[in-house]
């Protein structure tokens, strides 16, 4: 494991450039670092270093992998990419900015040539897809490179807090999934419109397409601590318990192409 930067490390580095959101940063940056080093400990081949992106936001996992000596394409909605501070910090960091304002259809991906990605980064964006997410992953099978990776971190459905453990509220009458407060009062970009369990997450990538293959499926314990010390210690104890934890880390490779992408959507 290499030296990572810190906290206070990156906060200091995006000042120079105007500032970042940094309770988003403080709330994500332990999963920026875990994710990297659990990736790292398996990845061997380290000349094939061109990262794909997904959901950049303000580039803090980008620029965390690119300081780890990892080429960076990052991809997230106009808005985001139009800030002057991530423009500045992408300019100065060699990192290429891709707007692309439908992720369903994502058009703006065929700006880049077949198999140019070694990497794909798809961390915390699986659950918050609304649409049917076949067209994107064609374009990301097109543009990944025999041999590479996608590394996909997401919530766990049955960790201790998940969706799985409200039997109560169906009970009741007040149905499952996202409440009807959560999609009147938080943003969109907000939901956690699916949550996934391990064994989805195996058959979510076998029934794309028979050349992936799950490489690692893993319970990853709480990235970010809890301050008061009884709901540390609850985190902690919970966290010896790989089903109850809250995260999953999965790494899909892409060893050959050979049939694509099968799966077809149907009305």
């Amino acid at each position: 494991m290499q030296d990572r930067p810190s906290f206070d490390d990156l906060i200091e580095l995006f000042d120079k450039y105007g500032g970042t959101p940094e309770v988003y940063l403080s709330q994500h940056y332990r999963r920026f670092i875990t994710t990297l080093d659990e990736f790292c400990s398996t990845w061997t081949d380290r000349g094939r270093n061109r990262v794909l992106d997904i959901g950049a936001h303000w580039l803090h996992q980008s620029i965390i992998w690119r300081q780890a000596g990892f080429e960076l394409t990052a991809v997230d909605l106009p808005g985001t990419f139009e800030e002057q501070s991530v423009i500045d910090i992408a300019a100065d960091f060699g990192v290429r900015l891709l707007k692309c304002p439908n992720l369903e259809l994502a058009r703006e991906l065929e700006a880049l040539p077949d198999d140019t990605a070694d990497v794909i980064l798809f961390t915390e964006i699986i659950e918050h897809i609304t649409f049917n997410p076949v067209a994107l992953w064609r374009q990301l099978y097109r543009v990944l490179a025999p041999g590479g990776r996608i590394v996909v971190t997401t919530p766990n459905y049955y960790s201790a807090k998940g969706r799985a453990w409200r039997p109560l509220r169906f009970i009741t009458g007040m149905g499952g999934g996202i409440s009807v407060d959560e999609v009147l009062a938080v943003h969109t970009y907000g939901h956690h419109w699916r949550e996934y369990s391990r064994r989805e997450m195996l058959r979510y990538f076998k029934l794309l397409s028979p050349d992936f293959v799950v490489v690692k499926a893993r319970a990853m314990p709480t990235y970010a601590l809890s301050v008061v010390w009884w709901k540390r210690m609850l985190q902690l104890v919970l966290d010896r318990i790989p089903l109850l934890r809250p995260n999953l880390h999965v790494e899909i490779a892409l060893p050959a192409k050979n049939q694509g992408i099968v799966a077809r959507p149907h009305w």
